[in-house]
């Protein structure tokens, strides 16, 4: 069968692209030129600019053309993260430790070592997890606004895989997803790998746009809303009780799902109530333990209503049968002796003076950003590509993760987004005043 047309053209760019004969920031033909000089329709044209576009290859910037991309930090799904000079600071990435974190592992795995029936934790345990260790997270997510049966909670290995597993046993291909226009990157990621359609809902700076939401909901048939509520990703927002409200409204008149995602919230001491307590019935929860403890420590949960549960513990055991036994021990072990809390208090802190730095290093600059949270969303001028940004700081050593990574649709706007948590904290704001000087020294 002969390839698609589109196809081949997508090829000789990639080819092009990738032996530099098109460099960094070289510009492409217009749409209509390239239709134009290939005998071609618009439409494939188009197509084959989206194809580049999804391949990471290209940047297409609405009023001013499709340009080769550079690519340094986190700038799609498949990050790069080589640096023409030495590293100076990550800021695409957050991976927060705290000093005493080393000691308090080979503290845990000593206690482990040393417990009665160390054995089990090299058994295959079952799919979401033994009742005890998951009556443990229900117990913890009590703290969190929820609460729920142990029957209902589902450990996974990671945040990641369970909202995979939920969308995975909930959702079909073809189905529509309703998600914030910029969000959380692994949501894409997941939505290619299952199918899904995914809707961009405006974003304000309070939230989504609740009326859009609405219309798209009344007008599409929305399977499901993935909602971010406490400490977006990456705008920060935290929404008032009187939106969440309205979120729930919308889902129960559409008769959709929603998909929490707790990741941050824990950074919030006392947020509203979460949308899981306030739609126990449709709201799946998501959440883990990478941000409040180690990103490496591949332990989460999904708390899901108990007539789906059955078929989300399915879904876990077709992709992984279930968390491993020795992380969920230990993850267990640290939220009973209150070793969780502990950290989560630590990182609250630490946040918070962290965002303190980048307010005195960035004043004066377009920041968006909640003053307990571990990212800045930091707006650009317009002749300030963010992907010719990236690279600028990457010659200076530094790290970021640029807007259309977090775009869930065409629209993406002229932006970076710093993930404050992994310099350590004496480095940061020397390092986010170098980055303020090589982006104010970018000519126009």
């Amino acid at each position: 069968m002969r390839p698609p047309t589109y196809k081949g053209i997508v090829d000789e760019f990639a080819a092009a692209i990738r032996s530099g004969a098109l460099p960094p920031g070289a510009r492409l033909p217009a749409h209509r030129d390239l239709a134009r000089e290939r005998r071609i329709a618009l439409g494939t044209a188009t197509r084959a600019y989206a194809e580049l576009a999804a391949m990471g290859l290209v940047v297409g910037e609405p009023g001013r053309g499709t340009f080769v991309r550079h690519r340094s930090g986190y700038d799609g799904p498949e990050p790069s993260r080589a640096l023409p000079v030495p590293r100076v600071a990550d800021l695409s990435f957050n991976q927060p430790l705290a000093p005493d974190q080393a000691g308090a592992l080979r503290l845990a795995l000593r206690t482990l070592a040393a417990s009665g029936d160390v054995e089990s934790l090299l058994r295959q345990h079952p799919p979401g997890g033994r009742r005890h260790d998951r009556a443990v997270v229900a117990t913890y997510l009590l703290d969190r606004g929820i609460d729920a049966a142990p029957d209902d909670v589902l450990l996974t290995g990671g945040t990641q895989q369970a909202l995979d597993a939920v969308l995975r046993a909930l959702t079909r291909p073809g189905d529509v997803l309703a998600v914030d226009a910029l969000s959380y990157p692994g949501i894409r990621l997941l939505a290619a790998a299952h199918g899904l359609d995914l809707a961009p809902v405006p974003v304000t700076p309070a939230g989504p746009d609740l009326v859009a939401l609405d219309r798209l909901c009344r007008t599409r048939p929305v399977r499901a809303i993935y909602a971010m509520p406490t400490l977006h990703n990456p705008l920060g927002w935290v929404l008032d009780r009187e939106r969440r409200a309205r979120v729930v409204e919308i889902a129960r008149a559409a008769g959709c799902l929603i998909v929490e995602d707790g990741t941050y919230a824990f950074l919030d001491a006392a947020p509203p109530p979460p949308l899981r307590a306030l739609a126990p019935e449709r709201t799946c929860y998501v959440a883990g333990l990478s941000k409040n403890v180690a990103a490496g420590l591949r332990f989460g949960f999904a708390v899901v209503p108990g007539r789906l549960a059955g078929a989300v513990t399915r879904s876990l055991r077709s992709a992984a049968w279930s968390a491993p036994g020795l992380v969920t021990a230990l993850a267990t072990g640290w939220i009973t002796d209150g070793t969780v809390t502990r950290l989560e208090e630590a990182r609250r802190r630490d946040a918070a003076a962290r965002q303190g730095i980048a307010r005195a290093a960035l004043g004066g600059m377009d920041v968006v950003a909640h003053p307990g949270s571990y990212i800045v969303w930091l707006g650009l001028e317009p002749h300030q590509r963010p992907d010719h940004v990236a690279a600028v700081l990457a010659e200076e050593g530094i790290l970021v993760s640029t807007a259309d990574a977090f775009a869930t649709g065409a629209w993406s706007p002229p932006a970076i987004r710093l993930a404050l948590a992994t310099p350590p904290l004496d480095d940061l704001g020397p390092a986010l005043r170098r980055l303020r000087s090589a982006i104010e020294a970018i000519p126009p």
